[in-house]
């Protein structure tokens, strides 16, 4: 159904220059060898050393990113790739982050052309010197004595960076003179402070041609030579709109611009919504300056390019990441729409936007009858000016949700961030939306960033958002199975074109879309967990029979009964194994239900029993059960257990029990079932699994990668939502007693203290407490360190630690509860190193009834039972 503009991502011409040997020690080794050398009149490399730095930056996104943003960046003369705004603040307290930043994209033969200020420094100076420094209007009044004490200490903080740059080996420029030619912005008002007038581009143009970073000064000077103070932000503006470059960066300690709920905003389109976002009370003092000023400084550049707010330390995710990593500010376009094709101005023109990049046998016919087939039918287009993107949408109708029957997105459109606006407008005017994806899309995890939820099959996805009605979800599901790709009927233009072309004298060539744009969002290799806060199901289904699966026929699904169904936990689970295609519930035990019907099951009629344990023990003596779940409080397990073991005695059949309580975390007969961090395969070979604790799952993926860094014992802050407590009526899940407070308990001795050290090897002190939202964990963990680190060093350790787990995000920014409610992994961030770099505090969420129990169980049961381990888990 979908298609776009596919990119030819070139290797492309770079310059090279050639360079003295240097020290390089701080330069990883693949990058040391993936150096580019040149010559100042071109820029080359070969595939192998693109190929070795594409590998490396894959730690930071996706391959596909990597090449698309080098392709890019490498399009343009050298001092058009970037303008770095370094403020003091960020020389003071970040720079061997910023210094480790700038030297791999030096690595990598890309040159920014950096200016800096020292306000912070100048500021302490003046104050210990006597004297206080004034402001009007925000600007510095600046006298003879202020510009003496200005102009050394920007001198010294400019070579301070050099130096540090050389360290690690950059060759770094400093050009603190003759850059900027100014007049006085107002002698009377300011004194010496300057308003730029031009600048001196060549000394910057023969820095980066012999292979050196030019490091600026925000110092001016007049046509007699009198030195004037410039604002470094105002410096940075005055570069840009002389280089034009693709990115305009500030650095900033906060990383981004935040909204009334402290959010970090993390992208503002000016076409699309500076007026909205100018109305709004909260945009006010600095923040509303600040927009203004780059909405002033973008309307006089290019509209590809655009502003980045970060940290210093998140410069490659902003570059190299269709997330980002602070507020991305950009010109964008704004969009149109059409609910008749009379609306369109040239229907020649909107032909050749459908069918480009799909060219194949009877294409233009195909396209013509499905013009037709619009003209007779309800739908709403929406594209912007030159349509780089155009989507297409077909409404809700007699009880079918709104249908996306086409999208095509240029590279234009990618880059001034089209889609992303399309997918807004979406979803304000389609409070429910349904799509289909092939599966082996390069960019799936866009289209999982943009959905609630998905279901693969036979090569297919299908995306929805809005759905939160489980039984429409269900059949939806149900829908998409029996008849794929072939449920959108003849809204589905893709579907269409394939048909034609296998009807066709040629089969037409396999489609490859290149759905990306500049959109924030988060790294996503499909199928990941995402950050919608809605539930959302996805089954990645498996056609052929579990291999291995213990005395379970393979031809039929595994037998489950459940042993305590009436809890959170118990009802979490019971609707992921509705939606599992290889597991059938046939018992559901529970002595305060028994005797009524099973909700929110479909497959089957299920009424609800008081099993005894001797009932249990013939069931397993006969057979009758692959899978025993136990989901009962902790001490009332051991009479089910032992039922089970006695009922496998003289039988051949042995089946897998999977308890959720704490009875057998601490038994050593017992496969402790941690897939993250516990061997995949003694879990296959196990039948009986202790599940983690909900606190417990959370705190161990938080510590486990610093383990062998420890400095010290860990504490871990935990709070969580009151399902935790259970549904037994007691303090800790007493809404009243929690509104406007939270609960510590068990401050010294938490049984999840103990499981997290015996697991770990390590001892923690863990103290747990209970607040008034319902469901989720946040854990705010300190943990000494037996060396000095950096953040960037320490969220390496964890993604490298953690790449390739479906269920365990690590994220830049420390994790919310709200964002992780109805998730079924874990999100760990924050990341906060303390300035004796000894310290670091990383922040842990998780869904306690999800990741923390029942999704949780499910792995385990899938490794168990023989089938993919992340079988019918709604992976996000």
């Amino acid at each position: 159904m979908l298609s776009a503009c596919a990119v030819a991502l070139r290797a492309g011409a770079r310059r090279s220059v050639r360079r003295l040997p240097r020290t390089r020690a701080a330069i990883p080794a693949t990058l040391r060898r993936a150096r580019y050398f040149s010559s100042s009149t071109a820029r080359t490399t070969d595939l192998s050393t693109r190929g070795m730095i594409v590998q490396t930056l894959s730690s930071v996104g996706s391959k596909r990113e990597v090449q698309q943003y080098l392709s890019l960046f490498t399009s343009v003369s050298s001092q058009r790739f970037a303008v770095i705004k370094v403020g003091g603040a960020i020389l003071t307290d970040y720079l061997d982050e910023l210094c480790s930043s700038l030297a791999f994209l030096y690595a990598v033969g890309l040159y920014p052309v950096i200016v800096h200020g020292a306000g912070p420094q100048l500021n302490t100076l003046l104050e210990q010197a006597g004297v206080e420094p004034q402001f009007e209007e925000g600007i510095r009044v600046t006298d003879a004595k202020t510009l003496r004490v200005a102009r050394d200490l920007f001198l010294q903080e400019n070579l301070n960076l050099v130096n540090k740059l050389e360290e690690k080996g950059v060759h770094a420029q400093p050009l603190t003179t003759g850059m900027f030619r100014a007049d006085y912005l107002n002698k009377e008002k300011w004194g010496l402070v300057g308003k730029i007038t031009s600048v001196n581009k060549q000394p910057i143009e023969t820095a980066i041609n012999n292979g050196y970073l030019p490091i600026l000064t925000s110092m001016a000077e007049t046509d007699d030579g009198q030195i004037l103070n410039v604002n470094a932000d105002v410096a940075a503006a005055e570069l840009a709109r002389a280089l034009e470059p693709l990115k305009v960066v500030y650095l900033s300690e906060k990383g981004g611009l935040f909204d009334a709920g402290g959010q970090k905003i993390s992208a503002i389109n000016l076409d699309e919504e500076y007026e909205h976002l100018m109305s709004q009370s909260w945009v006010k003092y600095g923040t509303r300056l600040k927009i203004k000023e780059i909405k002033e400084l973008l309307d006089t550049l290019p509209r590809a390019t655009s502003v980045a707010i970060i940290h210093p330390g998140e410069l490659q995710k902003e570059l190299f990441t269709d997330s980002g990593a602070g507020t991305l500010i950009r010109r964008g376009n704004k969009l149109l729409s059409a609910t008749s094709l009379s609306e369109f101005k040239d229907l020649d023109v909107l032909k050749e936007v459908l069918i480009r990049d799909r060219e194949g046998p009877d294409a233009l016919a195909t396209v013509d009858k499905y013009l037709d087939f619009l003209k007779e039918n309800k739908f709403k287009a929406y594209y912007d000016g030159p349509m780089n993107a155009l989507a297409i949408v077909l409404p809700a109708s007699n009880g079918r949700q709104a249908t996306l029957a086409t999208l095509t997105i240029t590279k234009s459109g990618w880059l001034t961030n089209v889609a992303d606006n399309i997918f807004t407008a979406l979803r304000k005017e389609h409070p429910q939306l349904v799509w289909t994806v092939r599966e082996d899309d390069e960019n799936l995890g866009w289209f999982f960033d943009k959905a609630d939820g998905s279901i693969t099959q036979n090569g297919s996805v299908m995306f929805w958002y809005g759905i939160e009605n489980g039984e429409e979800v269900v059949q939806l599901m149900k829908d998409f199975t029996k008849n794929g790709r072939a449920m959108l009927g003849d809204s589905n233009l893709e579907s269409r074109l394939q048909r034609a072309a296998a009807n066709g004298a040629r089969p037409v060539a396999q489609q490859t879309r290149a759905y990306s744009t500049l959109a924030r969002r988060p790294i996503l290799s499909a199928p990941v967990f995402g950050q919608t806060a809605r539930r959302t199901y996805v089954t990645q289904t498996n056609p052929n029979p579990p291999i291995g699966k213990k005395n379970a026929s393979k031809s039929q699904p595994a037998r489950i009964a459940l042993i305590g169904a009436r809890g959170y936990t118990g009802q979490e689970l019971i609707r992921l194994l509705d939606s599992h295609p290889n597991m059938d519930l046939r018992h559901v035990s529970s002595r305060e239900l028994a005797g009524t019907k099973l909700e929110g099951y479909n497959k089957r009629d299920v009424i609800y029993e008081n099993l005894s344990p001797e009932d249990v023990r013939d069931m397993e003596r006969r057979g009758d059960i692959d899978c025993w779940v136990l989901a009962l409080p902790n001490g009332v397990c051991k009479p089910f257990v032992e039922a089970v073991y006695e009922g496998r005695k003289g039988s051949d059949h042995k089946s897998v029990i999977v308890d959720l309580s704490a009875d057998y975390r601490f038994d050593t007969t017992w496969t402790y079932g941690l897939p993250e961090l516990i061997s995949r395969t003694d879990i296959t070979q196990a039948t009986q699994i202790a599940n983690p604790g909900c606190y417990a799952t959370a705190a161990q993926l938080g510590i486990a990668p610093l383990v062998p860094h420890l400095g010290g014992m860990p504490h871990v802050f935990g709070v969580s939502g009151y399902s935790g407590a259970g549904t037994k009526p007691s303090p800790k899940n007493d809404v009243s007693l929690l509104t406007d407070n939270i609960i510590p308990y068990s401050l010294t001795g938490h049984i999840h203290e103990r499981e997290v050290s015996t697991q770990l090897g390590a001892q923690v002190a863990f103290i747990p407490h209970v607040a008034v939202w319902f469901r989720g964990i946040h854990h705010t963990i300190s943990i000494p360190l037996n060396k000095t680190m950096t953040s960037r060093d320490i969220r390496q350790i964890y993604q490298d630690r953690y790449a390739g787990e479906k269920l365990v995000k690590v994220v830049g920014e420390a994790p919310l509860v709200k964002n992780i409610s109805g998730k079924h992994g874990v999100e760990i961030g924050g990341f906060e190193v303390d300035k004796s770099g000894k310290r670091v505090v990383v922040c842990a969420t998780i869904d306690n009834l999800l990741k923390g129990a029942a999704t949780q169980c499910l792995q385990n049961m899938n490794l168990a039972l023989g089938y993919a381990e992340y079988e019918g888990i709604p992976v996000m």
